[in-house]
């Protein structure tokens, strides 16, 4: 059960609230954070946790943020980087994005009553110092280098411009932004208990479970979690059932037992690198919570052979700040009535479908994420999309869209 007074805990540090003085200033008015973690990870998807005292933390501040600290590159995975011999790596902060405060609901903090707190700045891994290696590095730098190529081809090709809403061309373009979104999917359990693949694929045909009211512990656990999430500011827009699982049964004791369900949960969408970060918090949030009602959560591509598994939709705009003020969606045409996308937009789709083959393996790098790959209940095999019979009657075929099975993951 979660019963600490969220009101008096903190939960994030935005950027501009990373300069010492107000680091400073906020964790020494919450006590109950006791520790700091740099995290960085690696290129087989593991983030680094270390726990520094807040008091070393802080006689160190300076440095530490400036330099980060330093781990042995030998023990993670950067593949032809860092061995034995040249294992050198330093985790250091990345500032340009939140640092998120973690609780240990398990450990209750003995001064102020609330549960322990862990700040993790999430970080970049520099190996040798100079040179920066792993996931982060080369999101930002993906993330650089298709904003250089928009701009270069918006540049080459102005006649784009006439099928915008919004903006006549490139001059009147001050930034260009791109963001994220993702769509969480999980299953919950009852510790210990193995699933019942026929009761599971029996609900799963007739739709028993599919946005269904969620009762006893994992309606606990899951409105605990919207709410804590709400206090970190992700921007929580739903959480509901998703289509696998079975009802779960009250045993002598008055307790639910045998508890098997897939959940979903939404949020805002943000920058890139954000979006990668919020989703990796999130996940130790799902865990914590849930753990704390005494329910087991995995968010494994495929847990159970034969029934449904967590795809994850992946959400991808592209738009414009102009010189004015205003955005603009660049994907958007310039009458809807007339076309499904611009120019811009097409492009996009096709440059996902010409490429998919050589994205697949860094967007669902684990063994997992194949288990999906197989004719059946609504996860695709094929590189294709449907966009519709024309503009007016866009397809609603979940089967024939381009789905991501796993996200690019920085977690």
């Amino acid at each position: 059960m979660i019963d600490f007074d969220l009101n008096r805990m903190l939960f994030t540090l935005t950027p501009d609230e990373h300069d010492e003085e107000t680091v400073r200033s906020r964790l020494m008015a919450h006590p109950e954070v006791k520790f700091v973690s740099f995290t960085g990870v690696d290129m087989g998807n593991h983030s680094t946790d270390e726990k520094i005292p807040v008091a070393l933390f802080m006689d160190d501040m300076v440095k530490m943020l400036e330099n980060g600290v330093q781990t042995d590159g030998s023990s993670v995975a950067l593949p032809t980087i860092a061995d034995l011999s040249n294992a050198r790596v330093d985790i250091v902060p990345d500032p340009d994005v939140n640092w998120f405060v973690e609780y240990n609901f398990g450990n209750r903090d003995y001064e102020t009553g609330l549960p322990t707190g862990t700040l993790r700045i999430p970080s970049y891994l520099r190996h040798n110092g100079d040179t920066m290696v792993g996931s982060r590095i080369y999101l930002k730098e993906s993330v650089d280098r298709f904003i250089e190529g928009l701009h270069k081809a918006l540049e080459d090709n102005p006649y784009v411009f006439e099928h915008i809403g919004g903006v006549g061309s490139i001059d009147e373009i001050d930034e260009l932004l791109l963001t994220n979104a993702t769509e969480l999917e999980f299953w919950v359990k009852t510790p210990d208990d193995r699933a019942d693949r026929d009761q599971l694929s029996i609900a799963q045909e007739l739709k028993e479970q599919y946005w269904q009211r969620v009762t006893g512990p994992v309606a606990a656990a899951l409105e605990q979690t919207l709410e804590i999430l709400d206090y970190y500011g992700f921007g929580v827009e739903m959480g509901h059932k998703e289509v696998g699982g079975v009802k779960a049964k009250m045993g002598n004791s008055g307790n639910f037992d045998h508890i098997m369900e897939q959940l979903e949960i939404d949020w805002k969408y943000s920058t890139p690198m954000q979006a990668a970060d919020n989703e990796a918090q999130i996940k130790h949030i799902i865990r914590d919570v849930f753990r704390v009602n005494g329910l087991d959560v995995t968010f494994l591509a495929k847990p159970i052979h034969g029934v449904a598994g967590s795809g994850e939709h992946t959400h991808f705009g592209v738009a414009a700040r102009l010189k004015d003020g205003r955005v603009v969606n660049l994907f958007e045409p310039e009458c809807r009535e007339k076309d499904f996308m611009s120019p811009v937009g097409y492009g996009a789709l096709m440059g996902i479908l010409r490429n998919y083959e050589k994205l697949y393996p860094i967007i669902a790098p684990e063994h997992d994420s194949f288990q999906r790959l197989k004719p059946g209940y609504e996860a695709p095999v094929c590189i294709v999309t449907s966009l519709g019979v024309d503009h007016r009657s866009r397809d609603s075929n979940r089967a024939m869209k381009l789905r991501y099975v796993s996200l690019l993951r920085l977690v």
